[in-house]
Formats: C-alpha cells, sequence, structure tokens
C-alpha cells in the first residue's frame, strides 16, 4: 500500500496490512524511516503519474513497491540471489528518481534490503551495479565521473545513459 501507518488494521504477524477487508503486504519494516519516506513519496508521485500518463509510468510503481517490500519476494522470508537483485536495482532506481539530479550511495540501497545486515549487503550492491552495461540505466560514479570495478574510497549510484524516468 506504501504507507503502513499506525492507524491501518493489520494482520497478527504484521505482514499484510487489511484494506476494505482485502489483504494487501505491508512494507518491511527495517527499512529506515527518512529512505522509507522518499520511498513513498516516489511511490505517490508514481501513482499520479499512471492517472495522467496511464500504464508509461507503472514500471515507477513497480520499483517502489519492490523497493518497499510490497512486491517481489517477501521481505520476512530468505531472499535469493534473483530476488535481492531485483529489490536492489528497483531500490536504485526509485530513489534517483525521488532525487532527480542526485545520486544514492549504495549504503543507503543496502539499508533499505538489507535490513540489520545492511553492511555485509554494500560490496554486492557495488558490485552489481558495476556489472551492470556501461550505458544502462545505472552508473557508479567517483565525484561525478563514472568509474569501473577497480574503484577504491566512496563511490555514489547515478543515472546511466538509458536511465527509465
Amino acid at each position: 500500500m506504501g504507507d503502513d501507518g499506525p492507524d491501518l488494521e493489520r494482520t497478527a504477524d504484521g505482514r499484510y496490512v487489511v484494506v476494505d477487508g482485502r489483504r494487501w503486504r505491508a512494507s518491511d519494516p527495517g527499512i529506515p524511516d527518512r529512505l522509507r519516506a522518499e520511498l513513498v513519496a516516489e511511490l505517490m508521485t508514481a501513482r499520479r503519474l499512471v492517472r495522467t500518463e496511464g500504464d508509461a509510468a507503472r514500471h515507477r510503481v513497480h520499483d517502489a513497491k519492490v523497493a518497499l517490500g510490497e512486491r517481489g519476494e517477501p521481505w520476512w522470508e530468505e531472499a535469493s540471489g534473483e530476488g535481492r537483485s531485483e529489490r536492489v536495482l528497483a531500490t536504485a532506481r526509485a530513489l534517483l528518481r525521488h532525487r532527480p539530479d542526485g545520486t544514492t550511495c549504495p549504503s543507503e540501497v543496502a539499508r533499505v534490503v538489507g535490513g540489520e545486515g545492511w553492511r555485509s549487503l554494500t560490496p554486492r550492491v557495488r558490485a552489481l551495479v558495476h556489472g551492470l552495461p556501461a550505458d544502462g540505466a545505472l552508473r557508479v560514479l567517483q565525484r561525478g565521473e563514472p568509474v569501473g570495478p577497480g574503484a577504491q574510497g566512496p563511490v555514489r549510484i547515478g543515472r546511466g545513459p538509458s536511465f527509465p524516468d
């Protein structure tokens, strides 16, 4: 649903919210509040765009919902490699859409996806983005310039030439 406020009815296990008798997967409670707020804001923007642009904006809703844990593999289960990669990439894209002139840190993506074990996920986030085609949607930057997998020091994830707005 994107906005799992405390006033919503939840199932006993907390994994679903109930709206008008229908269950919807709740957002991952392990997402830090600041990043959750950005992802929910992106989801609301994407939903408004679907009203005006139709199917052309549905990928934005999907990315935000996957990042929030509301779609894709359930956040309460051990993620497969493919499921984790899907959530990492969706999270990066959703955060970048929310920050149209900005970048995101691999650790921010890892904090959304990895919960308490986010630190061990950060190198995998970097490696995943480095492994994408250079002309793709995402790229790894250092001091604003694209860098390769051997880059040392802090890096950011930015929009690539074919970033899907």
